[in-house]
């Protein structure tokens, strides 16, 4: 079971990465939140992992903190709430974001995170309050923030968001209307922070 992997950054993009540890070349799933993080490829990076198995795959989900990957093994602790939306809802809202809105029972920050509907938003208060409660707010900073320039950052902020749940024109016109608002070329980071503030209204 893997559980950390240190090693050289060899791919990225804003749904994964490909570690190589010692020639080996590892795929780990990232969400946004660890994808702001991660520094330019062939420099040194450490992730947590989780180790996801099922009958037909191994998967590998990547984080920036190990508070990340606790939160994430609670999310998906939930009932009807896999790996996929586990990531999604962590591209959507930080960790320390989460453990606030379920330890108050925030239903509406909950529930403004694409995919997550009342329902479940519930189920994750009702489950998960008191261990989120208990997980507390560490902190373990590593690495440092993504930047890139040009029309590839803008597709790749689109695509972002539209695996996150939004339509492709709504994320197309906020996405235009960051970069030709700022007054110089933005990292994707910062367009994607912008980006999901305008979608949520």
């Amino acid at each position: 079971m893997i559980a950390r992997l240190n090693g050289i950054l060899v791919q990225k993009s804003v749904t994964h990465c490909v570690v190589d540890v010692h020639g080996a070349g590892y795929r780990v799933v990232v969400p946004l939140s660890t994808f702001y993080e991660l520094p330019e490829a062939g420099l040194p990076v450490v992730l947590h992992i989780h180790t996801h198995v099922r009958e037909d795959a191994i998967s590998l989900y990547g984080f920036h903190t190990e508070q990340e990957r606790e939160v994430f093994k609670l999310i998906i602790s939930v009932s009807g709430i896999g790996p996929k939306l586990a990531v999604n809802v962590l591209s959507g809202i930080s960790a320390e974001e989460w453990i606030r809105a379920v330890a108050v029972e925030d239903l509406k920050r909950l529930t403004g995170i694409p995919g997550v509907g009342r329902k479940m938003a519930e189920r994750m208060i009702l489950e998960l309050k008191d261990k989120a409660v208990n997980l507390g707010s560490e902190v373990d900073p590593v690495g440092g923030p993504a930047v890139r320039t040009g029309e590839q950052v803008k597709e790749d902020a689109l695509s972002a968001l539209v695996n996150l749940g939004y339509k492709g024109s709504s994320a197309r016109d906020a996405v235009e209307k960051i970069m030709k608002e700022a007054p110089e070329p933005l990292p994707l980071d910062r367009i994607l922070k912008k980006a999901l503030h305008i979608l949520a209204g």
